[in-house]
């Protein structure tokens, strides 16, 4: 009885411990349109897309983009009719609900508690996904995205560092290997 009840306790543990660490995981995912000639594009432009509504966040994501492509060896062109390339980002902000139940009791040889209580709280998680396109301007089709998607963090530093660190996985297969 004793074995059983260490080993539901352990699995309840690595289950708490899993959950914590899948909500706060970024995942980050790169594609491309496999026919195009990377070589080609050495200018870039940027135009419109989904934006974040504050400004400072914004401007913080542009300046990321504008770091990577510039060490991928593109330059920026104000001019959007002198660019090979079209740079545009989709940023979306929601929750996702994450339940937390603690149990206090016995539990017996069935599969409920026992004489015990069980409490379980929601705690909404703000989540957030980033997609960044870079579009061919002569065909007009996107030849490579790059994708951030996991939770946000709760101070705008902090923030900004992630933002940072997602742009930069992003990029780091881009020009992408044929």
């Amino acid at each position: 009885m004793r074995l059983r009840t260490t080993l539901r306790s352990t699995f309840s543990l690595l289950l708490v411990f899993f959950a914590v660490n899948l909500a706060t995981a970024q995942k980050i995912t790169t594609d491309y349109d496999h026919s195009a000639n990377f070589s080609n594009y050495h200018t870039y432009a940027w135009t419109d897309g989904t934006r974040v509504k504050d400004d400072l966040m914004d401007q913080r994501i542009r300046d990321n983009v504008d770091q990577q492509l510039a060490a991928k060896g593109l330059q920026k062109v104000s001019d959007p009719e002198k660019a090979d390339v079209l740079v545009a980002y989709d940023a979306a902000v929601g929750q996702q609900a994450q339940l937390n139940t603690m149990g206090m009791g016995g539990w017996g040889y069935g599969w409920g508690p026992m004489g015990g209580m069980t409490t379980t709280t929601v705690d909404y998680i703000p989540v957030g996904a980033l997609n960044v396109k870079l579009g061919d301007n002569k065909t007009h089709r996107i030849v490579w995205r790059g994708t951030a998607s996991g939770t946000i963090k709760d101070k705008p530093e902090k923030i900004a560092e992630q933002i940072q660190k997602s742009v930069a996985k992003m990029f780091k297969k881009y020009p992408p290997k044929s």
